[in-house]
């Protein structure tokens, strides 16, 4: 089982959005995979056709770590109902919902004890493949609570000069976080998302990046694309969004997942 941490520590660079695509392209790919929405603003979780107030929020899990089972609290996302009659029979997408509850775990100081909590929860999970864990855009208490339970972290960037400062710093700080509270952290990648063919600025920072992180930069980039927000806002997944509008996006986040997931997990 995979645990892969998607953070950034720098907000409005679709952090969410590459969750779902992932996801997406899991649920396509036949990954039995879990998201755990741990942002508490619960986007994933929307976006996931998930209803709030379905299932144990992740917050409470959190706290009662000790003998809670995230096995009996998940909820299927209802992408699944989408599928057809036979898909449906094996496909695995189940969410952690996330709630504004988890802003209660989101502090800076938090203790290692803590930090620890979603690792002892993860411990006892069986039956997926991947697991992908949403963050919200900082460095607090949550994004330490992930990254304590996580294989690895995938960052996400804009061809911003921001953004690549601000993954430059998250490299770092994912450095000195793997060295004193999980050695068995590593960086995945970073995936650069909402990139325009036809922006100077946008080139200049993705020559940059391709500078910067090396093999560390994962492959195809994603573009921005129109429909990108409709789709999010009715629920759907992008593999089976109707058009050839967004067939290269869905094509993208395949061609990331296989980068991210060992190949005998992915059966189609």
């Amino acid at each position: 089982m995979q645990i892969l941490s998607v953070s950034s520590l720098k907000g409005g660079v679709g952090k969410t959005s590459v969750t779902m695509g992932l996801a997406s392209a899991a649920l396509h790919g036949g990954v039995r995979t879990l998201v755990i929405d741990l942002d508490p603003h619960a986007d994933a979780t929307t976006g996931l056709n998930v209803s709030r107030g379905a299932g144990r929020e992740a917050a409470q899990l959190l706290k009662e770590s000790r003998k809670a089972s995230i096995s009996d609290h998940v909820v299927r996302s209802g992408w699944v109902d989408l599928m057809d009659a036979k898909q449906q029979k094996t496909a695995v997408l189940d969410v952690v919902v996330g709630s504004a509850l988890s802003a209660t775990f989101d502090r800076p100081d938090i203790r290692p004890r803590d930090m620890k909590r979603l690792k002892t929860l993860l411990s006892r999970v069986s039956g997926y493949d991947l697991v992908l864990v949403d963050c919200p855009p900082s460095l607090s208490g949550l994004t330490r609570i992930a990254w304590a339970a996580a294989h690895q972290v995938l960052l996400v960037a804009e061809p911003s000069l921001f953004s690549v400062a601000g993954t430059e710093r998250t490299m770092r700080a994912i450095r000195m976080f793997s060295n004193e509270f999980a050695p068995q952290l590593t960086q995945a990648g970073v995936v650069v998302n909402r990139a325009r063919a036809d922006s100077a600025e946008h080139e200049y920072r993705l020559l940059e990046m391709e500078r910067l992180y090396s093999d560390k930069l994962l492959l195809p980039v994603l573009e921005e694309n129109p429909h990108w927000q409709q789709i999010q806002g009715a629920a759907y997944p992008v593999h089976q969004w109707p058009g050839d509008q967004v067939r290269d996006m869905a094509k993208s986040f395949d061609e990331i997942l296989k980068q991210l997931v060992p190949a005998k997990s992915l059966t189609s």
